[in-house]
């Protein structure tokens, strides 16, 4: 079951109102909480409002099955312009899993989105855009660890395309429902991805991604 209530989605809204198996290499945390290479663009995106943010609803029942909703803050209840299926970690919900559990919760800085990443074949390719580090909020004898390494993205080749079929799991091509898992990125199917891209492209990209329980 869902548990991200109406109530709850009220209060997140109100208050001002997120990756299988691409298995993105880990980096170490930059300066501001982000990955060195993305460190810029999300210093940058940082630095700017927009009235529109990501807002990922975690679900405790199937985490593969969570969403990720594109959401415009307006006076009252901010409105849901779409939203998608979306995966973040392995299946766990420990948040303090090092790749493997979901993204904590909390807000995240979004930075600068690209169609070309090139990451190889352990890295993110194609559609991806970054967000900055996060704190896990440990469990009584957790360790506090911090994730890093985040994207939203999917499975493709460095161009968008998809690749060959292969005999295997093949991390630049969507091989199925399996592809949302991830080592705790937020991970989308290459054509919701797309679409994630043409509706930020018209209304405006967001400078926030918010990830809620």
């Amino acid at each position: 079951m869902n548990r991200f209530t109406s109530a709850a989605l009220t209060g997140v809204l109100l208050a001002g109102g997120v990756m299988a198996v691409a298995q993105p290499t880990q980096a170490a945390p930059a300066p501001g909480g982000v990955v060195a290479a993305d460190a810029p663009a999300v210093a940058k995106a940082a630095g700017k409002t927009s009235k529109y943010y990501f807002l990922f609803n975690k679900n405790w029942s199937d985490p593969t099955k969570s969403r990720l909703y594109y959401m415009k803050s307006q006076p009252g209840k901010d409105r849901k312009i779409d939203d998608w299926r979306a995966g973040s970690g392995n299946g766990s919900t420990n948040e303090c899993a090092k790749n493997a559990g979901w993204l904590p919760t909390g807000t995240y800085n979004v930075g600068k989105q690209t169609t070309r990443k090139n990451g190889g074949e352990k890295g993110i390719n194609g559609y991806a855009i970054p967000v900055s580090n996060k704190w896990c909020k440990p469990k009584p004898g957790q360790r506090k660890v911090v994730r890093d390494a985040l994207f939203i993205h999917s499975e493709m080749l460095p161009d968008g395309k998809q690749g060959r079929k292969t005999n295997g799991d093949s991390p630049y091509r969507w091989d199925g429902a399996g592809d949302y898992y991830s080592l705790g990125c937020i991970k989308l199917s290459p054509k919701d991805i797309r679409e994630l891209f043409r509706t930020a492209n018209k209304h405006g990209w967001p400078k926030q991604l918010k990830v809620v329980n």
